[in-house]
């Protein structure tokens, strides 16, 4: 039986709102006679390209991450992934299909207007919207069907079912205004026109593939941060990146190399902040066509009729042919823990029946010989190699291990901002990605990875592969409807099992999420991987 919605209220918390964050164009800078305020800067060296300041384009980390210094959200989350307040103090169940949301007073955008419920309004509206899109934000929004702006202050989302999740949801939706994003596309936020946000750092500058410039907004509401300006330089080499820190260039750099972990551990000059992350890297296979499937021949090198990804059994060679110890070990050097599942353990909805698929390259033999491919087959797998922790090398590794059981691999390696281009458009047959679920439990990706895609109903945003089970699909439909907590949780873990037992991706391991700073500098490492500003702080 369905227990009744409770009703809760969130009270803003000081240390909580340490962790939220927000932009200015230049132009609008000027003509508002903004002047950078004196004191410190902070430089940060990211090694995530930022492909975009519109921050609905495209859901990814470095892209969130450099949004959530100009933009705020209804929800934010902490450190942990815990919700707390941000644009919204509070938010409360007023029926099973309704939720209110009762909104800050006295935000100002960066252009002095005043923030309101109809902001969020045309936010809701705006987000699963966004041409050219390579992976958005409709499957944070696809529950409502109707936004009521009650008052200025006050806003009603209706939903088609019980959503108990939606402030979860939420969590990950930037508040953009109406007046500065009414008709506006992605390049009016690139160019600093529509990049007016009500966080507490305004855009000075962007340049693509190399950084951004960011003054403090003396007028947010949350506490006073520190750093007068933010220097948010993209630094996708790891050996350059590491020797930036050490120069002095910058003050903190993400994703230190694993390689120079023990030299940095040495380093008089720098601390280390580090916690277990929510980010699985994992593969996936093309399911988009039942026809030949680029970068797969035969051992002739022509093309296949057939895709032979559709086959499990095939899935099933390819992931028992990886040994997820050794690139643990050997290749990510132990900052990282294989994984069956997308979730760590301790996560709610994590499921402990589903274990990593343990290495076994002769059952991987048997697979394909029952498949019909016992001399195997030849693909190309593609990965980024500026986007991930050794993800270069993880490639080159899973290569290796896949040529071992006959399938002959070729690498491709490209920087983030084509490969992402290009896997959106299905033309890869396996690559390598991430997935962090920001919201600490399975339902995120169950809609956004594994739920077949469907633009309509806004399921399978970033369902590159195509991968559709309708079983999946009606299971993960029914869970995220359901509103006690514990049947959720069983719902849940079912379709993590369903999702892997089919397959539906390759999980490789989880990532423990590391930065390192200079001596004097503090940073409240984050489970979602987001680098901020507003974590950085003068040690004690």
């Amino acid at each position: 039986m369905t227990q009744p919605i409770s009703r809760r209220l969130f009270v803003t918390a000081p240390a909580a709102l340490a962790a939220i964050t927000g932009g200015l164009a230049p132009s609008l800078a000027k003509a508002q006679g903004t002047a950078a305020p004196a004191g410190r800067p902070l430089t940060i060296g990211i090694g995530g390209a930022v492909t975009s300041l519109d921050p609905h384009f495209y859901n990814a980390s470095p892209n969130n991450s450099l949004s959530m210094h100009v933009f705020d959200r209804l929800v934010e989350r902490d450190a942990q992934t815990r919700l707390v307040p941000g644009l919204a103090l509070s938010w409360n169940p007023v029926s099973e299909k309704v939720w209110e949301f009762k909104l800050r007073p006295g935000v100002k955008w960066h252009d002095g207007r005043d923030f309101t419920a109809d902001d969020v309004a045309f936010t809701i509206e705006r987000a699963p919207n966004v041409p050219n899109s390579p992976g958005g934000f409709g499957g944070f929004v696809r529950a409502i069907q109707r936004t009521e702006v009650v008052d200025p202050l006050t806003v009603r989302f209706h939903t088609a079912a019980p959503s108990p999740l939606l402030p979860t949801d939420l969590g990950s939706v930037a508040i953009v205004s109406r007046h500065a994003g009414a008709g506006a596309g992605t390049e009016d936020y690139n160019s600093g026109k529509a990049a007016i946000g009500t966080g507490p750092y305004k855009v000075v500058s962007y340049a693509p593939g190399d950084r951004t410039e960011l003054v403090r907004n003396d007028d947010w509401f949350g506490p006073k941060q520190p750093w007068a300006r933010v220097s948010y330089r993209f630094i996708g080499n790891d050996s350059a990146r590491t020797a930036a820190l050490l120069a002095g260039d910058v003050d903190l750099i993400d994703q230190v190399p694993t390689s120079d972990l023990a030299r940095l551990k040495r380093e008089s000059r720098v601390v280390l902040a580090e916690v277990q992350g929510v980010r699985v890297i994992y593969l996936t296979l093309d399911r988009s066509r039942d026809g030949a499937v680029p970068f797969v021949t035969d051992n002739a090198g022509q093309p296949l009729p057939k895709n032979p990804f559709h086959d499990l059994r095939i899935r099933q060679a390819l992931s028992l042919a990886i040994n997820r110890e050794a690139l643990c070990r050997q290749v990510m050097e132990g900052t990282a823990a294989p994984t069956g599942q997308w979730l760590p353990p301790g996560s709610y909805s994590y499921n402990p029946e589903v274990k990593p698929d343990p290495f076994n390259a002769e059952r991987a033999k048997a697979l394909l010989a029952e498949a019909g491919f016992p001399q195997g087959f030849k693909l190309t797998l593609h990965g980024p190699n500026d986007r991930y922790p050794n993800d270069s090398r993880t490639i080159q590794a899973v290569a290796q291990m896949w040529q071992r059981v006959g399938v002959q691999t070729q690498v491709e390696a490209l920087p983030w901002t084509t490969y992402s281009v290009r896997s959106n458009r299905q033309e890869f047959a396996a690559r390598l990605t991430g997935w962090g679920s920001v919201t600490g439990e399975a339902s995120y990706t169950l809609v956004n990875i594994t739920g077949t895609y469907d633009a309509a109903k806004r399921m399978g945003t970033n369902n590159t592969a195509r991968y559709s089970n309708p079983a999946l699909d009606a299971l993960t439909e029914k869970a995220t409807a359901t509103l006690d907590n514990e049947e959720r949780e069983k719902l849940l873990q079912q379709a993590v099992k369903m999702a892997m037992d089919d397959q539906a991706f390759m999980p490789l391991f989880q990532l423990v999420n590391i930065w390192a700073l200079k001596r004097g500098l503090a940073y409240d490492a984050r489970a979602d991987e987001r680098t901020l500003a507003t974590g950085v702080t003068p040690a004690a």
